[in-house]
């Protein structure tokens, strides 16, 4: 049984986690002994998906919410009337491991606020680490938040107990960190990056001289930044995130509609502000085409038009503002062609390459192929041909596209007119 004075700490520090969008399983298996208990293979009170797209449930938890700093868009920040408390390592063990014992979860996320100074923070997160890997044997898959500001030595020995690891950027400029977290530095974010991004390449170095070399953070790392809260657009915020995938080999950056948690006058007023969750769904398309669909975040935005369209999806934005480059010819295209076409996804190009190998294709082939023709249809051919019976002027399409985008919702139909418009004879 949970005792109460538990249950009430972890009730204040799964609230508190809440923020923290930085949390996907990778579906890795740690090999451990057949004594052990816990797995990152089988499926599993966050929800997180593997890299095979399996649901995975973690405990998503804070350490404490005790902190130094005093952050304005943090909920957590020291100067704010709330809660407060702290898990002690073999409490939040016991914890975990009676989640997993009752088919709960399968993994633990586990950030902290800053308690004291990081290097204390990070120890206590270590702590608890061992304890579950060593006392437990808990095999589970772990993500835990490295602290800016901690000994690199910490970082490590962090990493070497994780399954991911994550440093939140937080901000998309150095002046809104400054402005709204002075106690925080661009250089101090950055530093743990380079130095997870190091540590990783030289466990795979170890790995692959002796299997049994110690592994760290094989499942990556990863980083959060908080969308609305500043005035950057999202060509800047791209444009950072492109940055951070190129240099520090992320595997994924998350995007967190900023939440009014604050009355601070640097932040948008609660009264009058709404969480921005559309641009948040629409900068992660636009991420998925940076990672998978071989774009460049120059490529999507602009000086011109530096935000993305709330009504399309990025990638038949792109399509609409380049139109000169459709449509593609199914049949002859490459793969790089047809990635960029609205309704053909990664799969489903790759399904076209093979399949025409063997035989024509045709339209009704491409839908069992995959293809969106809902999206795909204004920007292919088949054999040189549009699909029979579409009817939609250039300058309709995307109204069209802009209707698929609302549940419940048809594209409005083009109707012929049965008489001339005024002032044209019949």
């Amino acid at each position: 049984m949970v005792s109460l004075e538990l249950m009430d700490k972890l009730t204040i520090l799964a609230d508190a986690a809440k923020y923290d969008a930085a949390c996907t399983s990778s579906g890795l298996d740690r090999g451990r002994r057949r004594s052990g208990i816990g797995s990152t293979m089988a499926a599993g009170c966050c929800h997180s998906f593997s890299a095979d797209g399996r649901c995975i449930s973690l405990l998503k938890v804070l350490m404490t919410n005790l902190c130094v700093y005093d952050c304005q868009y943090c909920v957590n920040r020291r100067s704010n009337d709330l809660p407060r408390a702290a898990f002690h390592p073999r409490e939040l063990c016991e914890l975990t491991i009676g989640f997993y014992r009752r088919n709960y979860i399968e993994g633990l996320f586990l950030s902290s606020a800053v308690l004291r100074d990081p290097d204390y923070t990070t120890e206590r997160m270590i702590e608890t680490l061992s304890l579950l890997r060593r006392d437990y044997g808990f095999g589970g898959y772990i993500h835990a938040k490295a602290i800016p500001g901690a000994d690199p030595l910490l970082t490590h020995r962090l990493g070497l107990l994780a399954d991911r690891l994550s440093v939140n950027i937080e901000l998309p400029s150095e002046q809104s960190l400054a402005l709204l977290a002075p106690d925080k530095g661009r250089r101090a974010i950055l530093a743990p990056m380079g130095q997870i991004r190091d540590s990783i390449a030289a466990s795979g170095r170890e790995l692959a001289r002796s299997r049994f070399a110690p592994r760290f953070a094989p499942a990556g790392q990863s980083t959060q930044m908080i969308v609305g809260a500043t005035p950057e657009d999202d060509r800047h915020i791209l444009a950072l995130a492109q940055s951070l995938y190129d240099r520090y080999q992320l595997k994924r950056v998350f995007f967190s509609a900023y939440m009014p948690v604050s009355n601070s006058r640097l932040l948008p007023s609660p009264a009058e502000f709404r969480p921005p969750l559309l641009r948040e769904h629409r900068l992660y398309q636009a991420d998925w085409l940076l990672r998978f669909y071989h774009f460049r975040a120059e490529e999507l935005l602009s000086e011109d038009a530096p935000d993305l369209d709330p009504r399309v999806d990025p990638k038949c934005g792109w399509a609409l503002r380049h139109m000169e480059r459709f449509p593609v010819e199914v049949r002859t295209a490459d793969y790089e062609d047809l990635l960029r076409v609205p309704g053909i996804g990664v799969t489903s190009a790759r399904r076209i390459l093979t399949a025409r190998r063997v035989g024509g294709l045709t339209f009704l082939g491409l839908k069992t192929l995959g293809v969106v023709l809902k999206r795909a249809q204004y920007f292919i051919t088949c054999g040189g041909r549009m699909l029979e019976g579409l009817r939609v002027r250039p300058d309709r399409i995307p109204g069209h596209l802009a209707a698929l985008e609302r549940p419940g919702l048809e594209a409005v139909p083009e109707q012929i007119s049965l008489f001339p418009p005024l002032g044209q004879e019949a």
